[in-house]
Order: structure tokens, then sequence, then C-alpha cells
């Protein structure tokens, strides 16, 4: 539901530049929760950064210091059940911005988590959908749905028990305890911790890294990765994969060694 001064301000802010797109939740003032206009305007964003070839990263963030994200909205979502809408449950087919990022399981660009803050709910369901995550040393993880009788419908109870031990998730997931940056970081959900005030710098360092790499190459590894994390280990060297396809016939794949040979930087042409 939107409060005074939210009226019609765009919820989303996408920008990009050098290849890499940045993609901000607006909300400063509702700590970056997510109305349903959020889903919608995310779900453009998520079609343009996965069509425009130039784009070769995403960087998610929340606006402010405060908060990366604090998942659903929930006074809208109360104001929804009075006015008798049907209740939720796991995923969002058929509500607005679908497929959200925590459905799109094609989407092929690497996806960097600036995390800022709060990142409970829907907000830790994000962190979990990207590659790599960034952490200030304040942001604090939760799944609080089961304090509110929900579940984490976007994929928190699914990806919390693959990225981390049974037993560690199972205690997250029922109890809805937070886990503080150092926790997340030692028990392998995030990539780094830094100062708040290091933040962007590591985000840059990660960005620069992730743009230098063949292009393809990244789409093809990340596919390959996450569809193969369920196959027996001949299945997956027998599977032909779609961007794997198309990296190993391209002009990349044949520039990346003559630029070795000739002792000079590659130009990646990516598609």
């Amino acid at each position: 539901m939107s409060g005074p001064g939210d009226g019609e301000r765009p919820r989303v802010r996408y920008v990009k530049r050098d290849h890499v797109a940045y993609v901000t939740l607006d909300r400063p003032e509702k700590l970056n929760a997510m109305d349903l206009r959020t889903h919608e305007e995310l779900g453009s964003v998520w079609d343009d950064a996965e069509a425009d070839d130039d784009v070769r990263v995403v960087v998610l963030t929340g606006a402010g210091e405060r908060s990366f994200c604090v998942g659903q909205d929930l006074h809208e979502r109360a104001e929804l059940n009075r006015n008798g809408a049907g209740p939720t449950t796991f995923g969002s087919r058929g509500q607005p911005g679908w497929p959200r990022l925590t459905e799109r399981f094609g989407f092929s660009k690497p996806i960097v988590a600036r995390v800022n803050g709060w990142a409970l709910g829907g907000g830790f369901e994000l962190v979990l959908a990207c590659d790599i995550v960034v952490a200030a040393e304040h942001a604090v993880f939760a799944l609080p749905e089961v304090g509110l009788g929900l579940v984490p419908g976007a994929g928190g109870a699914f990806r919390l028990a693959r990225q981390l031990p049974l037993k560690h998730a199972m205690g997250y997931l029922l109890t809805g305890r937070r886990l503080t940056a150092a926790t997340a970081l030692r028990l392998g959900l995030v990539n780094e911790v830094v100062p708040g005030d290091r933040l962007d710098a590591c985000v840059a360092e990660w960005t620069a890294d992730l743009v230098r790499a063949a292009p393809l190459a990244v789409r093809a590894i990340k596919e390959a990765t996450l569809r193969s994390l369920d196959m027996p280990l001949e299945e997956a060297f027998g599977t032909r994969f779609e961007w794997e396809q198309r990296r190993m016939h391209s002009e990349d794949a044949r520039e990346g060694p003559r630029a070795f040979n000739e002792r000079r930087e590659p130009r990646w042409r990516g598609r």
C-alpha cells in the first residue's frame, strides 16, 4: 500500500553503464519493501537486462543505508486480504511481475547482490537468487515468515536448504532467527563482508572482473552450473546446454586463445 508521498514515484531505479546494469529498489522510506507495483517494474527490468547484449552483469541493491529489502509490503498485503484477495503460496504465477527474479531460472547474466542493511523475507530470497553477494558489516538476513503465519514463498525454503547444510537451514527457516553478515559469511551465503564505506568499491571489483570475462563463457558456466546441481555427473557431461552451444561455436571461443597468443587484451563480441 502506498504511503504519503509514495504516489506515482517509480519503485525501481534502473541504470546501465559500462556493461553493468544497476537495479535499485527505491522505497527507502519503506525499507525497500516490495509492493505489487515494485514487482511489475522489476519484471520489465529483468526482461530488458536479459535481452540487452551490452549488459554483461547486473547489480541489485536497495536505496539508503538501512535496508536492502525487507520483503513483501505487509501493509499492502493486509489491505489486499481485507478486500478479499486470494491467499499466497509458493511462487508468483499470475501475479504482477511474473516470472519474478526468484523464478527466472534461465536468467543468464550474473547478478551481484549489494546488501546494505536488512535483507528480510523476500529481500533475503532475492539475495539467495543472486550469484555473488557482497554485504556491508551491518547487513542482517532472515526469513521471518513463520512468525507471521506465512511461508517463504519466493523460494527461501527451497534455496536455503540447497545453500546451507540442512540442519542450519531448518533452524533458520523454522524459527525466523536472524543471521548477521559475519555468520552469513561463515556459512557461505555471502562472498565478502566489508565496512559500509567499502561496499561500493568491493562491488566494483567484482563487476570489473565479470566484465573482463568472456560474456558467453560466463553465461555458459552459469547455466551449466545451476542446471546440473541435481544431475549425476555422467548426465551433466552429456547434457547440451544452450549457452555452451552458443559459446563453443562463437567467435569469442577463438578470440580468447588468439588474444593470449598475440599478448593483448581480448575483444569480446558477446554474441
